[in-house]
């Protein structure tokens, strides 16, 4: 075989090795949260974050995300929806996932934009209920620890709303309206109002992180969101290209976030959507420790 043929065939598969770790290889990341409001029977408890599946599969029966999650030695599971994608539906994928992660910790959910479109989002409810699934619908639940507790809080995704009451049935969310838009942020901060927010430590699952000024102006104290795909191509040094719901080179893809006295976590997630690769944006499981200060 002659030299050129050689070098492009390491050249090939280098580009399918790289494109696989992109896409498959999952990381996990962490980050801890200090606060004196921290109740001390939660000092040092543990929160996995999984976002954005889009029905994409991860191994046997889902057993790379399973395996990362359960040495993460999560207290509780947070995932922050869009576990279907509504163009390659797989409902089955999604329901393997999250019952082995309920034999990890207590799992609780919000809606991402992909449960809520095409109306299926009682579908949705209703298939994670059966599994014991503690889905949070506008409404807050106690965790509790040693006598003492902290909120958990859930909103829907504003998408629901278009999909039950407003004319705008089926848009799409990746190339929205301005009207779309200013209806949503209006939606999230009607639904922030039904929960009855405390003096209380409360942490929020709100799936899209660009809605951040409104949940600062609410009492949350921690918001955990996805929706970006870490901006699905990641340019080295300078970050995402695109997140639905911010455009081209968004500012809130990862990482966390800080806006008065709430912090915003946000996943890369695991799946792609509308875009089929990630490209220097390895799928992500995120982990939480509480520490109180």
């Amino acid at each position: 075989m002659k030299k050129w043929a050689i070098v492009l065939v390491i050249l090939l598969l280098s580009a399918v090795l790289f494109v696989w770790a992109n896409n498959k290889w999952i990381t996990v990341t962490e980050y801890s949260i200090s606060s004196p409001e921290i109740p001390d029977a939660f000092d040092g408890a543990r929160i996995a974050q999984i976002s954005d599946l889009h029905s994409a599969t991860f191994g046997v029966g889902q057993s790379a995300i399973l395996e990362k999650t359960a040495d993460a030695e999560p207290d509780i599971i947070f995932v922050t929806g869009d576990i279907v994608d509504s163009a390659r539906y797989d409902l089955e994928t999604a329901l393997t996932l999250m019952e082995g992660l309920l034999e990890i910790a207590p799992v609780y959910f919000a809606t991402g934009n992909q449960e809520i479109s095409k109306d299926r989002v009682e579908i949705h409810v209703s298939a994670l209920e059966n599994l014991n699934i503690i889905v949070l619908e506008n409404e807050m639940m106690e965790w509790n620890r040693a006598g003492q507790t902290i909120y958990i809080a859930g909103i829907h995704d504003p998408l629901i709303d278009a999909s039950m009451h407003d004319p705008l049935v089926g848009v799409d969310f990746h190339d929205p309206q301005i009207a779309y838009a200013e209806r949503a942020g209006q939606y999230v901060q009607e639904s922030l109002k039904v929960i009855p927010f405390t003096d209380t430590f409360t942490l929020l699952l709100a799936h899209r992180p660009e809605y951040i000024d409104e949940y600062a102006e609410t009492e949350a104290d921690v918001v955990f969101s996805g929706h970006a795909h870490g901006g699905q191509i990641r340019i080295p040094g300078i970050g995402g290209v695109f997140a639905p719901g911010q455009g081209f080179f968004p500012e809130l893809t990862e990482g966390t976030v800080k806006l008065a006295d709430t912090e915003l976590v946000i996943s890369r997630g695991l799946g792609n959507s509308s875009f089929p690769l990630r490209i220097f944006n390895r799928p992500e499981i995120v982990t939480v420790t509480l520490n109180r200060e």
